[in-house]
């Protein structure tokens, strides 16, 4: 694969995870911006490539794609790597849960802290003060987890890519500022730390305005271009 894919993207979006995937594999990519604030994600245009109209899609050489989970799968299996056990290893199977653990549950979660209203319309308090609850509880299962090698690894991952960027948000748009501390998961916080040492965080820092600590001192973003809400 040489031609370059497109990343249609926004500022701090989901689109960092696959950003994220796309350097850590040195994969060519070229980034179009989504323009949030004029609703470019329900432009006829880009709706023909997500009916969802969320953020990102990915144009490949078999044709665009959406879903950030199925995105960063499909991703490591185009170079053989550390990013994800290969089909036929035994880990396998353990990869493919948390992968859909990470996008069903604690994407899902993060999704009812940010956009209450969406999914509960006059009951955004109530849905929101549950939803930390939550978020707090998965957390927990995460950190005592035994089948997640890749929160050790030292280099990005496919459920590295998509989780560091979910620490982040957790922090600064699901709350008050300094609402919420990983130091009561070590091992998360630990795993935010080796996070921030990627080539492909150094990069996305300047790409997106993320800031010097993205993942365990997070700001909001300053991008150069477009907006992250």
């Amino acid at each position: 694969m040489t031609a370059p894919m497109t990343l249609h993207y926004a500022p701090d979006n989901a689109s960092l995870c696959v950003r994220l995937a796309l350097d850590s594999l040195d994969l060519p990519f070229r980034t179009v911006l989504v323009d949030r604030k004029a609703k470019a994600q329900r432009s006829a245009d880009y709706l023909a490539m997500n009916p969802m109209g969320r953020i990102p899609v990915l144009e490949t050489p078999s044709g665009p794609m959406f879903e950030t989970a199925a995105i960063l799968m499909w991703l490591a299996d185009q170079r053989p790597s550390t990013m994800c056990p290969a089909q036929d290893d035994p880990g396998r199977v353990h990869a493919v849960q948390w992968m859909f653990w990470l996008s069903n549950t604690l994407h899902t979660t993060l999704r009812h802290l940010f956009y209450p209203g969406y999914y509960a319309p006059g009951a955004e308090d109530v849905l929101h003060a549950r939803a930390k609850a939550r978020l707090a509880e998965q957390l927990g299962i995460l950190e005592a987890a035994t089948t997640t090698p890749w929160l050790e690894a030292k280099t990005p991952t496919a459920h590295g890519v998509y989780l560091a960027p979910m620490l982040r948000w957790a922090q600064i748009y699901a709350g008050p500022p300094g609402w919420m501390s990983l130091s009561a998961t070590p091992r998360l916080a630990a795993f935010a730390t080796r996070a921030e040492e990627w080539p492909a965080t150094t990069r996305a820092i300047v790409a997106e305005g993320l800031g010097p600590m993205p993942f365990t001192a997070p700001s909001p973003a300053n991008p150069p271009e477009g907006t992250a809400l």
